[in-house]
């Protein structure tokens, strides 16, 4: 099992790796210092497992599984590397693999990738996205009763306030979103779930892990194989609407 380390602490990751070497039962993929180049070595790497603090700069340890959530790429198992108390790690203890409370021993430490060995021997990937979608939601909770009438989008020195009904689609882009409008694409630094969270449901569709449609700009569907569909828009894009959010569009299909 191949492991990547992300840590901002030098000092932290040296013994991790330290750890890992002496147990044997695992070997060092990689490591990070932040959570940016995280996402780059897990995208190059494509390591098993991840020891992941949560307490870093910009993008934390949750930033950067919630932008392997919102990704088409296998998600790795997850250990959280956190100095947070027992009462906050309740929610870690239900959907990660495990967790390392700082300081933590060689015994606690072998406990956890004891686990993780586990995991990955019988792991399923629709399970392992199951608990993650769960430990994100409960950092990111939806909304139900407000949502957004217009996006702020931060853009050379300016903010630009687009109306939400000028939206064709969103795309997800690591821990950025791409607001596709018209012919002009606006990044926003934000990860897709959490815009899903703040859309009403009514008038925007999440049809895969990477993309949300506004449902009145689709013209056209066409079943593709295995449950796929393809989505032709107005302005003449084409989006995959994937398997796993099929469901999604049964009110669409006459179902």
């Amino acid at each position: 099992m191949r492991a990547l380390i992300i840590d901002d602490e030098s000092l932290a990751r040296e013994r991790l790796a330290t750890l890992i070497e002496a147990d044997g039962r695992a070997t060092i993929a990689g490591q990070a210092s932040d959570g940016a180049s995280a996402l780059k070595q897990i995208a190059a790497l494509k390591p098993d497992l991840l020891f992941l603090d949560i307490q870093m700069p910009e993008l934390t340890g949750i930033d950067v599984a919630t932008a392997l959530h919102d990704s088409e790429q296998n998600l790795p198992l997850i250990i959280f590397v956190t100095a947070y108390d027992a009462f906050a790690l309740k929610a870690f203890d239900l959907h990660a693999t495990d967790y390392l409370l700082k300081p933590f021993d060689r015994a606690r430490f072998t406990a956890a990738l004891d686990k993780a060995l586990a995991a990955h021997q019988q792991r399923e990937s629709s399970d392992i996205q199951q608990r993650l979608s769960a430990l994100i939601s409960d950092f990111h909770p939806k909304k139900t009763d407000t949502y957004l009438d217009r996006l702020s989008i931060k853009t050379e020195g300016r903010i630009l306030l687009v109306p939400i009904g000028d939206v064709d689609y969103i795309a997800a882009a690591n821990n950025y979103v791409e607001v596709h409008v018209g012919s002009v694409t606006h990044l926003m630094r934000e990860t897709l779930s959490q815009l899903e969270a703040q859309l009403d449901p009514k008038n925007f569709l999440r049809i895969s892990r990477s993309s949300i449609v506004a449902i009145d700009r689709i013209r056209e569907i066409h079943p593709l194989f295995h449950g796929e569909h393809t989505l032709h828009l107005a302005n003449g894009q084409k989006l995959t609407a994937t398997r796993s959010y099929r469901d999604a569009l049964k009110p669409l299909l006459g179902k």
